[in-house]
């Protein structure tokens, strides 16, 4: 009897085979500049180059793989990584697309949903953003000027993003929002050099122990 290939297993398939794509043009760019200009490295430096990098970078893509993982779903998770920029923009998309269809990021209905969303930022970046930025280039730089009036507001945009985002959430469930504010500050207040995609799995981790513990105790 012929196995039915579902949904996640066509998603599966074509997620495998568009981030081995991505990753073959991100490999031939330097491929065409050493062949261009006959500049080959040495295994040696290039070692020396990406070892300390590797050490952040490489735990770093472990841990968000499997935080981010569970909230984008199948689809949204091939998307995000193949497009990048997730913890600043497609995982508030996704957030903020399920939050309003009111599904859950476990269920199927969150699974189409946070796709659709993932999909949508990433051509919005790609097509629309481009527009816009060719359009202003002759003001933007007189705009993101350090000495521009505008430039403090600039600054904030992100803040003001993940401040926006999360106060839903916080004044839904502010009980379980008590642990891990308290002490990503605190991290933030001690350590603050440390990096956004190290931030992010660290809080998710301590929401869940925080959430875990307030229900052993019937707080929650």
């Amino acid at each position: 009897m012929k196995k039915t290939k579902t949904y996640n297993d066509s998603v599966h398939t074509f997620g495998s085979l568009w981030s081995l794509g991505v990753l073959l043009v991100l490999l031939a760019v330097p491929t065409v500049f050493c062949i261009r200009y006959g500049a080959w490295p040495s295994l040696s430096a290039i070692g020396k180059g990406l070892l300390p990098v590797a050490m952040v970078c490489y735990p770093v893509a472990i841990i968000e793989m499997m935080a981010y993982t569970p909230l984008l779903g199948t689809g949204g998770m091939y998307l995000s990584f193949a497009t990048g920029n997730i913890s600043n923009l497609k995982l508030p998309c996704a957030l903020a697309a399920m939050d309003t269809a009111d599904v859950k990021s476990n269920s199927d209905e969150g699974e189409v949903i946070s796709t659709i969303a993932i999909a949508t930022s990433a051509i919005v970046t790609t097509v629309i953003m481009a527009v816009f930025v060719l359009a202003l280039r002759p003001i933007i730089p007189k705009l993101t000027d350090p000495t521009s009036v505008f430039a403090p507001a600039f600054r904030q945009v992100m803040p003001a993003l993940f401040g926006a985002l999360g106060a839903s959430y916080f004044s839904k469930h502010w009980r379980i929002s008590i642990v891990p504010i308290a002490i990503m500050t605190m991290i933030v207040v001690l350590a603050g050099t440390i990096g956004t995609g190290v931030l992010i799995p660290i809080g998710v981790v301590i929401a869940l122990l925080g959430a875990f513990g307030f229900y052993k105790l019937g707080w929650i």
